[in-house]
């Protein structure tokens, strides 16, 4: 088991920290850019499948 003196003991992670850290930025990052592309393209679906009953019910 590990122990840190202080904050910065634990950012640094024994000299691994830019490698721990980069890896749960870019972990979250992706996970925050796939949210969005999912939201935005249930949105576009949304708006095409309207489109269609619109269409639909005119004819």
């Amino acid at each position: 088991m590990m122990y840190w003196k202080n904050l910065s003991d634990f950012m640094a992670m024994g000299g691994y920290g830019l490698y721990v850290w980069g890896s749960f930025f870019l972990t979250f990052a992706l996970i925050l850019i796939e949210i969005l592309y999912v939201k935005k393209a249930r949105q576009a679906t949304l708006t095409a499948l309207k489109n269609e009953i619109d269409e639909a019910a005119k004819n």
